[in-house]
């Protein structure tokens, strides 16, 4: 099992993980999505971006609410005949971020919600966390490789992996983690969207 660099300062500060690529997303709309108090959201629109703060969490929306943030309450769990409700067009977004929330059907529709370029940054916790405290609940700990899987599973919207991550890290708390920065491959990818350092 590796250990991963501790990702976040502060539950009230960005994840390292988001800040480190934040910069890749290319101009227009980003999606935080189940984004809590907005720490993500409020980082986003620091860049110049205009976001959609999603959540069902009225109260966490308030506190997520700001310049260039505009705030839904929805609840992404909701289902129609087992399969989650997506409430976005496609192509819609320069950007989709998504931290300490997963909900698997959703999975398949966030590389159809990037525009051709645009980025998925996501980090949730992982198997194994339940060693350390919650969420202990399989369903809310992502198997090994499963983002990795997901990402290349992707056929109509191909998915080029930037960094990738599955380990445990010790701040805020000791948790497993997995982690995944992916663009949507247009087949013309700027090159200033593939820099490692």
């Amino acid at each position: 099992m590796d250990k991963i660099p501790h990702s976040h300062a502060s539950l009230d500060r960005p994840s390292a993980w988001v800040a480190r690529f934040a910069s890749l997303v290319p101009p227009g709309e980003v999606l935080d999505l189940a984004c809590g108090s907005g720490r993500h959201a409020r980082l986003f629109a620091s860049l110049g971006h205009p976001v959609l703060a999603v959540d069902r969490d009225a109260d966490a929306l308030e506190r997520a609410a700001g310049p260039q943030v505009t705030t839904l309450q929805y609840d992404l769990e909701r289902a129609t005949d087992g399969k989650a409700q997506w409430p976005f067009e496609a192509s819609r977004f320069s950007g989709i971020v998504v931290t300490n929330y997963l909900y698997r059907p959703l999975l398949a529709h966030l590389a159809a919600g990037l525009a051709p370029g645009g980025v998925l940054i996501y980090e949730t916790f992982a198997a194994g966390n339940a060693s350390f405290g919650k969420p202990s609940n399989p369903d809310f700990l992502l198997l090994p490789g499963e983002l990795l899987a997901m990402a290349r599973a992707e056929r109509a919207h191909p998915l080029r992996v930037i960094a990738y991550e599955d380990g445990y890290v010790d701040l805020p708390k000791t948790a497993m983690v997995q982690r995944i920065c992916a663009i949507r491959d247009s087949g013309n990818l700027r090159p200033e969207c593939l820099r490692l350092s």
